[in-house]
């Protein structure tokens, strides 16, 4: 799914009104799955000057790459994570790592050649889905329509659930904007 998309589902599920330290935690373990790539991406992009062809068809199936990705993305350490903040009674903990499981059980259905190591440390295995969410030859056609629309409806949900908190309340506009206004782009663009 798109980074906006598993924000708005993050703070959807586990954001809770007049908890600021829970609906942070709930954005920033929708973001971290996420954040790496960002940030290696962006490193080789603007500073290295790598060309995009080279960082998305080399870089990012690269050892090294695919090791991080290992780490932000397992469904074993997350689950680790989110049991121990259960047992603890830690809300934010148990939004941060729910909201970053929530991020992987949304991926992992939705990757055809570029999915992550899931269940690492227990095996590098990379579930190849036969649908993806970006991927014209893999469904994107159908996967993506339901992804906007999805986000749309918990955007909303956000909104009147958060509708007190202007901030929420705006951030939660900009990532329906953010979801929706590429996806119509590229609709007009093909």
């Amino acid at each position: 799914m798109n980074t906006p998309a598993h924000l708005i589902f993050g703070l959807a599920v586990f954001g809770r009104p007049n908890a600021s330290r829970i609906t942070a935690a709930a954005l920033a373990g929708a973001l971290i799955p996420d954040a790496s790539l960002y940030v290696m991406v962006g490193w080789s992009l603007f500073v290295m000057g790598i060309d995009a062809r080279i960082v998305f068809g080399e870089l990012y199936f690269s050892d090294l790459w695919q090791a991080v990705f290992r780490i932000d993305n397992s469904f074993i350490l997350w689950g680790a994570g989110f049991a121990a903040a259960l047992w603890l009674r830690l809300d934010w903990a148990i939004a941060l790592c729910g909201a970053a499981l929530l991020h992987l059980l949304f991926d992992f259905p939705l990757h055809h050649d570029d999915g992550r190591a899931h269940f690492w440390p227990l095996t590098d295995w990379i579930y190849q889905s036969p649908l993806s969410y970006w991927d014209r030859n893999h469904y994107a056609g159908i996967v993506a329509p339901i992804e906007m629309g999805m986000s749309l409806i918990a955007g909303v949900f956000i909104v009147r659930r958060f509708w007190g908190s202007k901030l929420i309340v705006g951030l939660s506009g900009v990532l329906m904007a953010a979801q929706v206004v590429p996806g119509l782009i590229w609709a007009f663009v093909f």
